[in-house]
């Protein structure tokens, strides 16, 4: 039987960062921070597409060769039914439907969150704006006045409720201008797709520190972004 691995903090960032935070399954694409727990905590569940060992559901479609049952390529983000569902009916949810479940996951969401390209990056901007707004907001009144405070007493109600703001609220928003400035790249500026650059960065960071428990790896929001698309 082959040897169950710790599955690697990068690769469980990469996960929730490419699921946007939402269940990868397109019938379902729940939050998986829900809102009735708060916002901040998560119910993802990291579900292998090929399992380890000679048994287990869809052990029979395992590719020939070295195989890394652990990696990201073998892995997809689920709330816990979904999880459930796609173990329970291996027949019905195949490794080519998961694998295309994960490769189509980003369109599917937005297509659900009404999140599409537009003719004019005025348009573009006002779909921002009002995710912008809000983290804005929530950064004044929340975050650290000199961006370290916290690290001394992680467990204040003044940290906690930040932390609860930047799962609920902030990284959410986050992930929702990722997807809009995505779907309307064509009407970027070289400049501008520098900046967009700095800022996904940005955000990969805050995802480390925030869901995977990773400190010091976010660089600081450009601020260029407050005028993109301006």
């Amino acid at each position: 039987m082959t040897a169950r691995k710790h599955i690697p903090t990068e690769t469980r960032l990469r996960l929730f960062s490419e699921a946007a935070g939402h269940c990868q399954r397109p019938d379902c694409l729940q939050p998986l921070f829900p809102a009735e727990m708060g916002g901040d905590k998560h119910i993802a569940e990291m579900a292998h597409v090929i399992p380890h060992g000679e048994t287990g559901p869809r052990h029979d479609e395992r590719p020939a060769g070295e195989f890394e049952t652990d990696s990201f390529e073998n892995l997809v983000l689920l709330c816990p039914s979904c999880h459930t569902i796609i173990d329970k009916d291996p027949e019905g949810y195949s490794r080519g439907t998961l694998l295309s479940w994960k490769s189509n996951h980003l369109a599917a969401l937005a297509h659900k969150q009404g999140i599409r390209s537009y003719a004019m990056r005025t348009l573009v901007r006002d779909a921002v704006a009002t995710a912008m707004a809000e983290n804005k907001a929530v950064w004044e009144e929340f975050a650290p006045s000199d961006g370290a405070s916290f690290e001394y007493d992680p467990e204040s109600e003044s940290a906690k409720t930040w932390s609860q703001r930047m799962r609920s609220v902030i990284l959410p928003n986050h992930f929702r201008i990722l997807s809009i400035i995505r779907a309307n790249m064509f009407h970027l500026t070289e400049a501008e797709r520098q900046v967009f650059a700095r800022y996904q960065e940005h955000v990969r960071g805050l995802s480390e520190r925030h869901i995977c428990g990773i400190a010091g790896g976010a660089i600081r929001y450009p601020a260029q972004m407050d005028e993109i698309f301006a």
